[in-house]
């Protein structure tokens, strides 16, 4: 399933499964996860909010990365590809993926659509992967 910003899928996973899942898709494809923000944690400790669990994972594929800042220095406050993993219930999580082109669609820039069509093509088979 997608939209105009992201792709989903639904995993019949646990939580922590979908994450290791999620990251070894990644991983496959030539991205790490440079960051991982755990959101329950986070709204739990800055607001003793109580929310379901919740993670973002910012990813980035070094040589497309490379070619983007090369392209437009500025680029960088669109970096890394956020990925979100998060628990539905039920054994089942949901995984989203940034739509790279819908990000870099700010930029009017042809070199950088060649990079973000190549990480769309890439991230759109992590998700393939995922389901």
């Amino acid at each position: 399933m997608s939209n105009e910003y992201g792709y989903r899928t639904t995993l019949e996973l646990p939580y922590e499964a979908a994450i290791e899942k999620t990251t070894a898709a990644l991983k496959a494809e030539g991205f790490g996860v440079l960051t991982e923000i755990d959101v329950q944690a986070t709204l739990k400790k800055k607001l003793d909010a109580d929310f379901r669990r919740y993670v973002i994972l910012g990813a980035c594929n070094p040589k497309l990365a490379h070619q983007a800042l090369q392209s437009e220095l500025e680029v960088g406050l669109l970096l890394p590809c956020n990925v979100i993993v998060y628990e539905t219930g039920d054994g089942q999580s949901t995984v989203s993926i940034v739509n790279p082109l819908a990000m870099l669609g700010v930029v009017d820039s042809p070199a950088l659509t060649n990079v973000a069509n190549e990480a769309q093509t890439r991230l759109q088979r992590v998700i393939q992967a995922l389901s």
